[in-house]
């Protein structure tokens, strides 16, 4: 901008010059009490009251005017609008006439704390405009505004002024001043064009923001891993009274080792829950569960697993509970996925029952029933040939006795239900179109559950809803018309016009493949010969697999009536075959 000097010593701004490139951004406190350089000096200077004030400025009566700003030929300014005639943005002042500074519309940081006479706090927007005249160098917190402007009449703003070495600045008072003789004045200073340019660093935002993990301990201790897992250490004592022994599995909830109970001589497991909060807190909830459980149930009738005793050590809550065998899952993995004998399957299904029927009798509802969480008691097996393959051994268990556990996903009937549960592959259709659930949602598990032990594999290997629902129409056949109707909104993406849609424009191949490979229901359950009780058996089973898995959960067969089924009246042998039918009284015994 080029400047022309008065008769009186004073500079006149050329204001078409200044605004060739807009107008300014920043609005400028002009603070000045030396003299004046030598080529503007003069015998007197004008005030803000336009008094003349003798040279050497004294503090008492500071050398600084407001000025109103003079637009380009042609351009108008209106007061109290955000621009003027031409469109050229205007700058905002208080009500008072005292000239504030904004920011440029940059996220407020700490580092540009408000002070002194310019204090944001006090800012009031939509206010009449002006223009100051002089120089003004503010330091917050000895730090350089970001947009200090430098120039003897009016100025340009420049981010890296503040951090030229010549700079003498010293900050502000937080104290506001109370008049114009409490303003003190600082030295002109030049721009320095060779200066390198400063940039401010950027606000900490909640992007850019560090954030801590919830899932691990703030402070690891020594006895833990990263992620608040015990770290397990074979042959070290676990409290006073445990030896850990091995690792038995570990989950996101924690680890289950085995160890030795000093004080009674046996082995027992110990499930460790993670160091964290969230899992602590579920950890008490699965406690209470048990406790109930065993108080409902002393001597372990329905097949639940039991607690033994709870404590907490190191920050970790751990349940002790008797040694079982290995996980049904784990069981069919090492007997490369054959089929249990149907025997066998006749009493799984029973104890199953039973256990689940005595939950829902306690209001309860696992949410979680799968193979993995089905223990057996004693895994001690033999060996035999297998029928579909005479070369190939497979392992018979000797003992089929189960034990359900996992109770951490256990809910009550009258507490919160979370949106989703169950794991993928036993989730019933009512949890996946988001219609609520409650305790059918544990029956259709164990429908899936029985298809398993019959095939080896599960019956629904997917992680995709709409996957999902249409493995379902290939082996139940369609989704009534009244859940598809009532589905939660999230939900009706999956169906067109009333009908599933798959298979789609984006169904890949083999997606298209599996589902097509699938049979339905009855052609999973084969009769072991051509008799008439064979085919009553098979009969039996393929009828009690439809109720458990029907649709609509208002219609699925509760457990109470699934034990009372013909399916369970039949004995059968290892091979299948038909031994008799049991009175109405007789008890089930384990096959032998």
């Amino acid at each position: 901008m080029t400047d022309s000097t008065t008769a009186e010593g004073r500079r006149q701004a050329d204001w078409a010059e200044f605004y060739k490139n807009g107008p300014p951004k920043e609005v400028i406190v002009i603070e000045d009490d030396t003299p004046p350089p030598p080529s503007l000096s003069s015998s007197t200077s004008s005030s803000a009251s336009g008094q003349q004030v003798p040279n050497g400025h004294p503090v008492t009566s500071p050398r600084y005017r407001i000025m109103q700003p003079q637009l380009p030929p042609g351009q108008h300014y209106y007061p109290g609008s955000s621009t003027s005639q031409t469109g050229v943005s205007s700058i905002p002042v208080n009500a008072g006439g005292r000239v504030t500074r904004r920011t440029n519309k940059r996220a407020p940081s700490s580092d540009l704390a408000a002070s002194g006479s310019n204090d944001m706090s006090n800012h009031v927007p939509n206010q009449h405009y002006a223009y100051a005249q002089g120089s003004y160098a503010p330091a917050l917190h000895n730090q350089p505004h970001p947009a200090q402007m430098y120039a003897n009449a009016a100025l340009v703003a420049r981010p890296d002024v503040g951090n030229t070495p010549n700079s003498a600045v010293t900050a502000p008072t937080r104290k506001k001043r109370k008049s114009n003789a409490d303003v003190k004045f600082v030295q002109p200073r030049t721009w320095q064009e060779n200066q390198a340019p400063y940039y401010p660093p950027a606000p900490q935002t909640h992007a850019n923001a560090p954030v801590a993990n919830r899932d691990a301990p703030v402070n690891i201790p020594p006895w833990d891993d990263k992620e608040g897992h015990y770290i397990v250490v074979v042959n070290d004592d676990f409290t006073n009274r445990y030896k850990i022994i091995k690792l038995l599995g570990q989950g996101t909830f924690g680890k289950v080792v085995e160890c030795y109970d000093k004080e009674t001589g046996r082995h027992c497991a110990i499930k460790i829950i993670r160091a964290v909060q969230k899992y602590r807190d579920a950890s008490r909830i699965e406690t209470r569960v048990l406790t109930t459980l065993k108080k409902n149930d002393p001597p372990n009738a329905y097949k639940c697993l039991h607690l033994n005793d709870w404590f907490d050590y190191r920050n970790h809550i751990c349940m002790v509970f008797d040694l079982l065998g290995q996980s049904i899952y784990d069981w069919l993995k090492d007997n490369a996925f054959c089929p249990f004998p149907p025997n066998q399957i006749q009493f799984f299904a029973q104890q199953l029952l039973r256990s689940v029927e005595f939950l829902h009798r306690l209001r309860l509802i696992h949410t979680d029933l799968k193979p993995e969480n089905i223990l057996l008691k004693n895994g001690a097996y033999k060996q035999v040939p297998y029928k579909k393959s005479p070369n190939k051994m497979r392992r018979v268990l000797l003992d089929p006795e189960i034990r359900l556990i996992d109770f951490g996903s256990a809910t009550f009937q009258d507490e919160h239900h979370s949106t989703v549960v169950s794991t993928r592959h036993y989730r019933a259709p009512e949890i996946i179109l988001g219609l609520g659930w409650s305790y059918p949602c544990d029956i259709w598990s164990v429908g899936c559950i029985l298809v398993e032990f019959l095939t080896g594999e599960a019956l629904f290997q997917t992680h995709d809803n709409l996957e999902h629902l249409a493995m379902m129409q290939a082996v139940l056949g369609p989704i009534p018309d009244k859940m598809i109707r009532s589905c939660h909104k999230s939900a009706q993406k999956y169906f067109v016009q009333g009908r599933l849609d798959y298979p789609n424009d984006e169904t890949k191949r083999a997606s298209r493949k599996y589902v097509k490979a699938l049979k339905p229901l009855k052609d999973y359950v084969v009769p072991a010969a051509n008799r008439a009780e064979n085919l009553g058996f098979a009969a039996a089973l393929k009828d009690l697999l439809g109720q458990l898995l029907t649709y609509d959960p208002e219609k699925r067969i509760t457990a109470a009536q699934a034990l009372k089924h013909p399916y369970f009246s039949y004995i059968v042998d290892e091979a299948g075959q038909i031994l008799g039918k049991r009175a109405g009284g007789d008890s089930f015994h384990p096959p032998r």
